[in-house]
């Protein structure tokens, strides 16, 4: 189960245990409601109750607590992914532009396909170390 929220997390165990939020609900001792919030995301089990939590659900604490960081690094990874794609771009259409109207210089030119190429380059080396 990777790269879920904690709440999809939750959800999902819960399901497969088949029980229902009022069910997981009374078992700790809660009300529904804030079992539907840790399922939307909209708040998190109290760090005290995690350990019953995760017993009821039958995974580890830190399975609970890793579903949210890996959600967090996709999001990481995610966004590094776009600057590493739009900033090559950005320089492709800069160069196109400016030669377009007539104002590319060699060197100009040359500079802003080198930080294209950078970022390529920096979004590889990125990717082979994941891994």
């Amino acid at each position: 189960m990777t790269n879920i929220s904690m709440g999809e997390l939750i959800s999902t165990l819960r399901k497969e245990k088949g029980m229902t939020q009022k069910d997981l609900a009374e078992k700790m001792n809660v009300t529904d409601k804030a079992v539907s919030k840790w399922e939307r995301n909209l708040s998190c089990p109290d760090i005290n109750t995690l350990p019953h939590l995760a017993e009821v659900l039958g995974v580890s604490v830190e399975e609970l607590l890793n579903s949210t960081k890996k959600e967090e690094d996709q999001k990481k990874d995610n966004l590094l992914d776009t600057i590493f794609f739009a900033v090559p771009l950005a320089m492709g259409i800069c160069v196109f532009v400016t030669a377009l109207l007539g104002e590319l210089t060699l060197r100009s030119g040359f500079m802003l396909l080198a930080v294209g190429m950078i970022c390529l380059a920096a979004n590889s080396f990125r990717k082979s170390k994941e891994k």
